[in-house]
């Protein structure tokens, strides 16, 4: 287990710590997790709801410190640290809705006997969130656990520790104990937690790697539910009839949003060969907005990379052969005065498609403001090209003709299809989830509370009952 605390640095200016973080011991949380359950799930919905309300109405009342310390930890600029706040509120009504309709129970009259389904709350949950949204992505997910009846052990990314922390100590009151806890730490504790029989669900977002060890380690408990959200190489198909002017706006937008570091973020646009060099020049015009700066600058639209890592791996990509730059990028160590893992967007353009598919980056996640144009003949090759990474996450397909799109979304193996919309628009009203390498289809989002829950079919004879 991780036994040593552990300080982050503000991306944006390194000489700045945050409060030291210590790990969570794990079997006291789980035995907690454990206790609390029975009790939980027989709680009636109305009094889970109104613990759900309490809690929603204490993180609005700090939503703006709450975004400050997010664009501080992380480095995601304030604009949209505020929009992630935003969207964790949000969550909390569109959960209830979703918990109002689906744990009621159904009854089914067309059987031999009087009969229902009911759902039952599955047990302990355990909730390991990503950096890039530290907020908004476990909350999604804790929520629909908690209104159906399962306590959640929420592991945040140790890059996200403090601002985890803080949404932790708003949360917690509002719940019986037990029913919501915080375990810091990495690796070694979300294992623990996974791999532990006590937890019947797993949630869990980030790299490919983790998450197939984390489906090794529950592969023999098999009743075990396992949500996987793993990324994506999504990419934006643009057409002959695009708008040129939109599908620009929004490439640029969709990979330079969180300094690239999304999964539904644009890794490679698809372009016809006739309109590839207008499209290129738009592209250059609409980048000039995002410029490195300041996160907690309100007037920043990109920011720095969270992590040292990070900062390498994009010098390093912007040093690997073949294709031409239209933007060369940079990996900048300072930022006016200000050490930090800032950065200047990169765009390659590839006119030959089959030695863009050579390239060793064309199948792999980036995360950072790298993108790959590739130039194609028809659609028929787009759909090939596009088909040609494991992911499944996102595409945006830029037409004008909707019969151009329907054959296109017949063809994308992916979760989620956009047309004329960047890859990155992706609302909680929808489900959320990815094909493929980017997840096993149990989506976020919308309806995720189908996942929390386990569903009991009733019948009883009839006259048998007293």
């Amino acid at each position: 287990m991780t036994a040593t605390p552990w300080t982050n640095l503000h991306p944006g200016d390194l000489r700045i710590a945050l409060p030291p973080v210590a790990p969570t011991p794990v079997q006291p949380a789980l035995a907690a997790a454990h206790a609390a359950a029975r009790d939980w799930a027989r709680t009636p919905l109305s009094t889970r709801a109104a613990c759900l309300r309490s809690a929603q109405a204490a993180l609005r009342a700090e939503s703006e410190p709450l975004a400050h310390l997010l664009a501080l930890e992380i480095g995601k600029p304030l604009v949209e640290a505020r929009g992630e706040l935003a969207a964790v509120l949000a969550k909390f009504d569109l959960t209830l809705a979703d918990a109002e309709a689906h744990l009621t129970t159904r009854c089914v009259t067309d059987g031999p006997h009087p009969a229902f389904v009911r759902q039952l709350a599955r047990g302990p949950a355990a909730i390991i969130g990503p950096f890039n949204f530290p907020l908004h992505l476990p909350n999604g997910a804790l929520l629909p656990h908690l209104a159906a009846g399962n306590p959640i052990l929420f592991k945040p990314s140790p890059l996200g520790a403090n601002i985890a922390a803080r949404y932790a100590a708003l949360m917690t009151p509002h719940f019986p104990p037990g029913v919501f806890q915080l375990v810091q730490g990495g690796a070694d504790e979300s294992l623990a937690l996974c791999a532990d029989p006590r937890v019947r669900a797993i949630v869990f977002t980030g790299s490919v790697a983790a998450g197939r060890a984390i489906a090794r380690a529950v592969a023999d408990d098999y009743s075990k539910q396992l949500a996987l959200e793993l990324g994506g190489k999504n990419a934006a198909l643009v057409c002959a009839d695009a708008d040129l002017d939109l599908a620009a706006r929004a490439c640029a937008d969709a990979f330079c949003l969180s300094a690239g570091q999304r999964c539904n973020a644009t890794g490679r646009v698809l372009v016809a060969a006739p309109v590839a060099d207008a499209f290129a020049e738009r592209l250059l015009t609409a980048l000039a907005a995002y410029q490195p700066g300041d996160p907690l600058d309100p007037a920043t639209k990109l920011g720095p990379l969270t992590t040292a890592a990070a900062h390498e791996r994009f010098a390093n990509a912007l040093r690997s052969p073949g294709g031409r730059w239209l933007l060369t990028g940079e990996a900048l160590p300072l930022c006016g005065e200000a050490p930090g893992h800032y950065v200047r967007p990169a765009v390659r353009v590839w006119d030959d498609p089959a030695a863009a598919i050579a390239s060793p980056l064309h199948a792999q996640e980036v995360f950072a403001p790298l993108l790959e144009i590739i130039v194609v003949r028809d659609d028929a090759e787009m759909v090939r090209l596009h088909e040609a990474v494991p992911f499944g996450l996102t595409a945006s397909v830029f037409t004008r003709s909707q019969a151009r799109f329907d054959a296109f979304a017949t063809e994308l193996r992916v979760g989620n299809l956009y047309a004329n919309l960047p890859t990155t628009f992706s609302p909680s009203t929808l489900p959320f989830g990815g094909l493929g390498a980017s997840g096993n289809g149990r989506p976020a989002g919308r309806g995720f509370i189908r996942y929390a829950t386990d569903e009991q079919a009733v019948q009883v004879g009839v006259n048998s009952l007293s």
